[in-house]
Parts: structure tokens; sequence; C-alpha cells
């Protein structure tokens, strides 16, 4: 008996579970021969070369088995998404444009983040150099040659300039 509970079980994890692999594409390539895929056609495949798209219940089913079982009404958002979608324009392929959209954009802002983190660096490391400077006390730094050169009043200037132009610059 437990055999045949098991068997039956199994049999149905397996028939619930094939419906997601009968959303089959088939279509012919350029060179003429049949495809069969359950990934859509090729972006450039003409729709007369098309002969099969899944049915929008095998859509269906595929996108209720990529929506995690725990969020019940994200489920329902997504067949609504999904049926909601225009005629021809595949629920995966949307979902892979809008996850390259989000990679793009977390991208765009974390080098976003690091130029603002930098700015605000060379701001504080500025406004202390400016403070410095405008103390009066002697500085010096290292040329070329590796010699140590305490600036003149001209020097002090310059480098009074520069650090008031990184903080016009860098400073907000």
């Amino acid at each position: 008996m437990p055999r045949l509970t098991l068997l039956l079980v199994l049999a149905l994890l397996g028939s619930l579970l094939s419906g997601n692999a009968a959303a089959q594409w088939k279509w012919r390539d350029k060179a003429g021969v049949v495809q069969y895929s359950d990934l859509p056609p090729p972006v450039g495949t003409a729709d007369k070369d098309v002969m099969q798209r899944p049915t929008t219940s095998q859509q269906r089913r595929a996108t209720a088995a990529a929506v995690p079982a725990s969020s019940a009404s994200g489920a329902s958002a997504a067949l609504d998404a999904a049926s909601a979608l225009p005629k021809g324009v595949e629920p995966e392929l949307e979902a892979k444009r809008r996850k390259v959209e989000q990679e793009q954009a977390a991208k765009t802002k974390a080098e976003a983040d690091k130029v603002d983190a930098s700015r605000a660096e060379n701001c504080t490391r500025a406004k202390a150099y400016a403070r410095t400077l405008d103390d009066g006390m002697r500085i010096s730094r290292t040329n070329a040659k590796g010699e140590r050169e305490i600036l003149d009043d001209s020097g002090r200037a310059e480098e009074v300039k520069r650090a008031k132009s990184v903080i016009a610059s860098d400073c907000k």
C-alpha cells in the first residue's frame, strides 16, 4: 500500500511539473532548419518563420511557476501582468529586459554614489588644507628631485587659489 501511494504521489508530481515542458517554441531558422526550444526564437526571426508558440495557458503556468509560492498576491499580479502584455511580447523577454534595466540603474547609482563620496572626501581635504594655508604656518613639500621646499608667499597664494577651486567644484 505505501508503494502505491508513493507511486501515485510521484505520478501526480510528474504531471504537474511536465506542464512547463509543454511550453515549446517551433521556428525555422535562416538556414531553413526547424528549431525547437522552450525559449523564444532569436531576435530578428520573422513572424512567418515562427510555426508554434506556447499557448496562453502554458505561459500562465510558466509564469506562476516562476513566482514564489509564498506571495499569492504576487502570483495573481504576475498573471495579470502576463495577460496585460500586448500580443507578441513575451513575459520572459520582458522580465529579462526589466532585470537588465534594473541592473544598469543600480550600476549607475553605485557609480554616482562613488563619485559623490570622492567629491565629499576631496571637499573635506581641500577645506582642511585651506585652513592650514590661512593659519600662516610654514608649509613644506617635496619637489620632483626629492628635495624639501618651503612655500613662499607666491607659492602659498597659488595653493590657496587651487584649494579654493577644489572647494568650489567639489563642495555642495
